[in-house]
C-alpha cells in the first residue's frame, strides 16, 4: 500500500523537480543565448524580437513573414499552433485566396507565388521564409525604399542560411534579421 505512494513522491521529485532544475542549468550554461530566447537587439541595445518567433511586419518597406495561425488575429505566441484545415476546408481555401490576391496587389510583378507566403507553418510563428520568397519581395521592398534591387537581392543573399549540418532542412532567410539589416543599410525616411 505504501510503495505506490513512495514511488509516486519520488517519480514526483525527479520529473517535476530534478529534471527540469537540471535541464534548465545544463541549458543556461551550454547554450545561454538560446536559453534566454534567442533575443535579437537592435542599434540602441534594446530588446527588437526573438530569432526564434516570428513577428508582423506588414508595411511595404520591410519583408513580410509566413501568414500566422497563431491565436485569432495570428502573431500571438502564446497561442501557438497551426490551423489543422486540411486542404478540402472552404475556410483555407477562402484564406489562402485572399492571401494570394492581397500578395499579387502588393507584389505587383510577381508570377510565381511562393508557398510559404501562402501558408502557415505548424507553430504559426516560424521566423523564417525561403529564399524565394524573400527575393520574391525584394522589387516591393526596394521600391518602398528607393533602393536599387540589385542591393535588396545582394542584402537577401548575404542573409540565407543553408542547411544545417549540410542535409537537413532547407535553405532559409530570418525575416527579422533580414529587416534589421535592411534598416542599417537605408533606413527609412520620417
Amino acid at each position: 500500500m505504501l510503495a505506490p505512494l513512495r514511488i509516486s513522491v519520488v517519480l514526483l521529485l525527479i520529473c517535476g523537480g530534478l529534471y527540469p532544475v537540471l535541464v534548465t542549468l545544463v541549458g543556461g550554461v551550454a547554450f545561454p543565448y538560446q536559453a534566454q530566447g534567442s533575443i535579437i537587439n537592435g542599434k540602441d541595445g534594446n530588446p527588437v524580437g526573438s530569432e526564434l518567433i516570428a513577428q508582423a511586419f506588414d508595411k511595404d518597406a520591410y519583408f513580410h513573414p509566413r501568414p500566422s495561425a497563431a491565436g485569432a488575429d495570428g502573431w500571438d505566441a502564446t497561442s501557438s499552433g497551426g490551423s489543422n484545415l486540411g486542404p478540402t476546408n472552404q475556410k483555407l481555401i477562402d484564406r489562402v485566396t485572399r492571401d494570394a490576391a492581397a500578395l499579387k496587389a502588393e507584389n505587383p510583378g510577381l508570377t510565381v507565388l511562393p508557398a510559404d507566403l501562402l501558408t502557415t507553418s505548424a507553430s504559426g510563428l516560424d521566423p523564417d521564409i525561403s529564399p524565394d520568397a524573400a527575393l520574391a519581395q525584394g522589387p516591393r521592398v526596394a521600391k518602398a525604399r528607393s533602393v536599387p534591387e540589385q542591393q535588396v537581392r545582394d542584402l537577401i543573399n548575404s542573409h540565407i542560411t543553408g542547411r544545417d549540418l549540410g542535409i537537413f532542412g532547407e535553405p532559409r532567410v530570418n525575416v527579422l534579421k533580414l529587416n534589421l539589416a535592411l534598416d542599417a543599410l537605408a533606413p527609412m525616411k520620417s
